[in-house]
């Protein structure tokens, strides 16, 4: 543990520019206003975001990272460029979040003899979402594991968001048996700013917030739906989220086919999910692959929102089944149909869920006790 009143140099990693703010505004507002000097690094930041952090006294810089893939030259391109950085500014501190930045930014710390060193494990990333991987994708996952374990050593603390990803990591090795792993409860939710309000269920609203992705279960949601217009109900089955450029992606054509059915409605993406969770009853994330606390969830179980979400690690971890929502069987076009037909027999359910997520939300998630937590661990509160 560090004094509390002496001021401290933190390094913030990220993978993506937007979610300095999205997910970790609060954590580097707290940091910042606890007294500390404190720099966010992730590639590609905006201006918007760079804006946003000035306001608090938070300094940002890029570094080249491509988020997904293993190039070597890429991501020797990367550690050389965070060495750059954490030599100019010579932190106390480092703490990175998602895959690539763990490894990158541990490694460098690591080498230059960081003082203090954590890892916010938010997934395991691409490497670990098959349970038996083959050929490429189990060479892959063999070196991020040497990767994972090199960059670690001396590491202080792990935080994890559910029990399946801290028995990954002890399973695989992938930190070392004498350092500590945390579970946290997500990366927290904002309860004030998203506040709740009472459903509105005449009609039912069905919403889903996710990227247009295969994986995210997109499909099974639209395949529910039809189902579910076909027995005559009137509902209303409505995706938010950006297109994506994943292999794994919905196409354009594929979209653009449900919405010409009527299917889905398609409203595009949005900076500000607020006001779309208010006009909906209930929020749907069938993922088909294991998340750390899907902030969907968060953000909806927080604005007074029933969910129903699958079965896997992390979507199951989020809600209490048949209290705050439904918990289906993975990939199962079937449970998320009578999950969803639950709620249009009984509107009322959509309240009383509701209702309980939002306590739910504010007891477990509040963003502000996942941040005591964190900062208390790492000696920075």
């Amino acid at each position: 543990m560090t004094d509390n009143f002496s001021q401290q140099k933190i390094i913030v990693v990220a993978s993506l520019g937007s979610s300095l703010v999205n997910f970790r505004l609060e954590l580097l507002k707290r940091m910042a206003a606890n007294g500390h000097q404190v720099l966010a690094l992730a590639p590609e930041i905006d201006a918007d975001t760079r804006a946003v952090l000035a306001k608090f006294g938070i300094e940002t810089r890029s570094f080249p990272m491509r988020r997904a893939g293993l190039n070597p030259f890429r991501d020797f391109q990367t550690f050389l460029a965070l060495r750059k950085i954490f030599r100019q500014f010579k932190p106390d501190y480092i703490i990175p979040y998602t895959a690539k930045p763990i490894i990158y930014a541990n490694l460098v710390g690591r080498l230059e003899n960081v003082p203090h060193r954590f890892a916010l494990f938010t997934g395991l990333g691409f490497a670990f979402l098959n349970d038996h991987p083959v050929g490429k994708k189990w060479l892959i996952r063999q070196i991020a594991i040497l990767l994972y374990r090199f960059s670690s050593k001396g590491m202080e603390c792990a935080f994890t968001y559910n029990p399946k990803e801290t028995e990954d990591l002890r399973n695989f090795k992938l930190v070392s048996p004498s350092t500590p792993i945390l579970e946290v409860p997500g990366s927290g939710v904002d309860t004030q700013l998203y506040a709740a309000s009472v459903p509105n269920i005449k009609p039912m609203r069905f919403l889903m917030v996710s990227r247009l992705l295969k994986s995210k279960g997109v499909h099974i949601f639209v395949a529910a739906a039809e189902r579910l217009k076909a027995k005559g109900y009137d509902i209303e089955t409505v995706i938010l989220g950006p297109m994506d450029a994943n292999p794994d992606a919905i196409s354009q054509r594929q979209l653009d086919k449900w919405v010409a059915e009527k299917t889905v409605e398609y409203v595009g993406e949005t900076k500000d999910v607020r006001p779309f969770l208010t006009q909906s009853s209930v929020v749907v994330l069938p993922s088909m692959y294991r998340e750390g606390i899907p902030r969907s969830i968060l953000e909806a179980m927080s604005s007074g929102r029933a969910v129903i979400t699958s079965d896997m690690p992390g979507c199951a971890h989020s809600i209490i089944d048949k209290k705050d929502g439904f918990i289906v069987k993975t990939g199962d076009v079937g449970e998320l149909e009578k999950a969803m037909e639950k709620f249009i027999e009984n509107p009322q359910l959509a309240i009383e869920m509701g209702h309980y997520g939002r306590l739910h939300a504010c007891n477990i998630f509040d963003v502000h006790k996942v941040n005591e937590i964190l900062l208390t661990k790492m000696g920075l509160e």
